[in-house]
């Protein structure tokens, strides 16, 4: 049983709500879309990637999206097939189809199937003509999510994959159980670019890395307040404590970076610790690494 099938409907129902929005530019709403059954028989089982009814004032339609990971041939038939297939089960309701194309070929399939008296066409949206960091730079999770679909430019997958699942967990990091769920949706996305192994290394290294909560920063910072209140007698109390927590951070900071030093790259620990590379390397001068 894949991710799709396992995964819950409210999330799935988001996807679609996400991909209509920040990639295709349309106006939906999450209660203006019902997600339908696309399994059908005939010779093997197809099941469309996602087909739901929007419905809105002013009109109603069915939204058919695709993910395609390659440059099938005869992908405009498989495209008119889902097309037939949806109109049988749902007449006389309008149908947009788009095909998302995240493949790492250049796109060089047709969004048209003419024949006599055939005139068929659909939406191809090339991934390979967005810039990841577009949608990273946004303020919306569910942008950052859809980042996973874009070009990850000069960036290899392990870095794109770990910008993009920090950047999530900084804008939920006080919502764990909502960083959960945008995880699933993320992999669910990743499946056809087989990304979801530097998702979980990403997350591992996100979960096992709390600065906060590390025994080298929590003692440089009870210091450090033990510091500021010896030095309050002299210049306030105030004062001296909210300058021994300073110093108390920088400590246990410095603390953390040397331990990591000994087994990641400059580089890497930098990334980990959302500090200057120059820190990092002034640090690791320091202690003669």
């Amino acid at each position: 049983m894949g991710q799709k099938d396992i995964i819950s409907k409210q999330l799935i129902q988001r996807i679609a709500v996400d991909l209509a929005v920040y990639l295709l530019g349309l106006p939906i709403k999450a209660d203006e879309l019902e997600l339908l059954a696309t399994e059908q028989q005939r010779v093997e089982d197809r099941r469309a990637d996602l087909v739901a009814k929007v419905k809105q004032q002013a009109r109603c339609f069915i939204l058919h999206i695709e993910i395609q990971n390659n440059n099938d041939p005869v992908m405009a038939l498989r495209m008119l097939r889902y097309y037939t297939d949806v109109c049988f089960a749902y007449p006389n309701i309008p149908i947009q189809q788009y095909l998302i194309y995240i493949g790492a070929e250049k796109l060089a399939m047709s969004a048209y199937k003419k024949d006599d008296g055939l005139d068929y066409r659909y939406t191809i949206i090339d991934m390979h003509t967005i810039d990841y960091q577009d949608l990273l730079n946004q303020d919306s999770p569910d942008a950052v999510v859809l980042a996973i679909l874009c070009d990850f430019k000069q960036h290899t997958n392990r870095e794109a994959v770990n910008r993009i699942v920090r950047q999530l967990h900084q804008k939920l990091k006080s919502e764990p159980k909502r960083f959960r769920e945008y995880l699933s949706m993320m992999e669910i996305l990743s499946e056809n670019r087989d990304l979801k192994p530097y998702i979980k290394e990403a997350e591992t290294m996100i979960t096992q890395f709390d600065i906060e909560k590390l025994p080298s920063f929590e003692l440089g910072l009870e210091k450090g307040i033990k510091q500021g209140i010896k030095q309050g007698i002299d210049q306030g109390i105030e004062q001296g404590i909210e300058q021994g927590i300073e110093q108390g951070i920088e400590q246990g900071m410095q603390k953390i970076v040397k331990q990591l030093l000994k087994q990641q790259s400059p580089e890497t620990v930098a990334k980990m610790t959302d500090l200057p590379i120059e820190m990092i390397l002034a640090i690791k001068n320091k202690a003669g690494h």
